[in-house]
């Protein structure tokens, strides 16, 4: 609990994210056009504390589980799928500062129960050995939401401690104070997830900021074994895209519900003028496949996290079978929602193009969404099938 409230059930938090999609419609162009999630929708977030789905509850986290993400980056989504990708992150990213030592935690959360932390994974910089910890300086692109957040998570080099050849790949916690953003997120899709540049100049970042990237794909982390919970245990990859996919999904519903909504009257305006639009086969072919999809993918997708999550509560181990059936789900999802919303774009018009059309908006976040390269189906479905035929699979489970 926070601020001395209740605690709130997932149904609540749930209920709360609903209530908040008539805002994120009514914010969705405003934040495209800055290029990043509005103060007072963040602070909307916040206040329905959101924020501390997978946060410990140590900290004043409720400790619930990836199918509550899921189901609430969902339901953001079909306000604005932005602004779900950067809630997502921010919830997920929670979970992922929980893996660092306890200490890590304590300069995170420690006086800051609210803190919330956004970042890159991605390897940039080889981190200097000093006195007590590291020094890095880089820039680190693609840090959806990070003009919000109180700390930064940064993928990093560090030179082996047991004298290997490889630089062991892990990351690092940096406090806004010690980096700037550099804003170089100009883009035509999930514009308002505000992706800027972190910039570092000689930071030293103490020993104990540090999580190895094999910890957190294993379950095996410092935080995992301090906080003796479940849902700590969870291999990275086997959850932490859901942050990602939710907002997808999200963002076909909503499309798909403006779409309905829409064609229940509308007129054809061409030659053949005052046709109903309802009455066409492609227009009724179009919405029965998106619907059909948004519910296959759903389904798949909270199934697998349910398998997960009845694993490690019954002290099991997520193994490699189940790590690679989760990998495909996450990719195979976005396959789904890039079918469906490219036919429900094909039968939208010329009103599909105007910068303020929901099922283009959509159509243009779906797609950017596709291409992250945990969602991205030709790496997903490689990945999978080698595995299944017996090779040694490569990427990221």
């Amino acid at each position: 609990m926070t601020g001395g409230n209740p605690k709130p059930t997932p149904d609540e938090l749930l209920d709360r994210a609903r209530a908040l999609v008539p805002l994120l419609r009514e914010k969705a162009a405003s934040a495209e056009d800055a290029r990043m999630v509005s103060k007072d929708v963040m602070a909307a977030l916040r206040e329905a504390d959101l924020f501390h789905i997978l946060q410990p509850e140590r900290f004043g986290g409720y400790e619930y589980d990836f199918s509550c993400l899921m189901k609430i980056s969902c339901v953001l989504g079909a306000g604005c799928a932005s602004t779900a990708w950067v809630a997502g992150l921010a919830i997920m990213h929670q979970w992922l500062v929980a893996n660092f030592p306890l200490q890590a935690q304590e300069d995170v959360w420690g006086d800051a129960p609210n803190a919330i932390t956004f970042g890159s994974y991605s390897p940039i910089t080889e981190a200097e050995a000093v006195d007590g910890g590291w020094r890095i300086s880089g820039s680190w692109p693609f840090s959806s939401g990070c003009d919000h957040g109180q700390w930064a998570l940064l993928g990093v080099r560090i030179a082996d401690d047991a004298g290997g050849d490889k630089p062991v790949i892990a990351f690092v916690l940096v406090p806004a104070k010690d980096y700037k953003i550099e804003d170089d997120w100009f883009t035509t899709a999930l514009s308002a997830t505000g992706s800027k540049r972190i910039v570092c100049k000689d930071v030293f970042v103490p020993s104990h900021r540090r999580l190895d990237l094999e910890d957190a794909k294993a379950g095996t982390s410092p935080g995992a074994k301090a906080q003796d919970r479940p849902l700590y245990r969870i291999p990275m990859f086997s959850c932490i895209p859901t942050a990602i996919t939710g907002p997808a999904l999200g963002a076909l519903k909503g499309a798909l519900d403006d779409f309905i909504d829409l064609n229940k009257t509308r007129k054809t305006l061409a030659m053949a003028g005052g046709r109903s639009m309802a009455g066409f086969a492609g227009v009724q072919t179009r919405v029965a496949e998106a619907t059909a999809a948004y519910d296959a993918a759903r389904l798949m997708i909270l199934r697998d996290l349910k398998k997960t999550n009845d694993v490690v509560n019954g002290g099991g181990a997520v193994d490699l079978d189940m790590r690679m059936r989760n990998r495909l789900t996450h990719s195979y999802i976005l396959k789904l929602c890039v079918g469906a919303i490219d036919g429900l774009y094909s039968v939208t018009g010329v009103t599909g193009t105007y910068e303020d059309n929901r099922v283009g908006r959509a159509w243009r976040d779906i797609h950017a969404i596709s291409h992250h390269i945990s969602l991205n189906w030709d790496a997903g479905s490689t990945m999978y099938g080698s595995y299944a035929l017996g090779l040694d699979p490569h990427g990221q489970f």
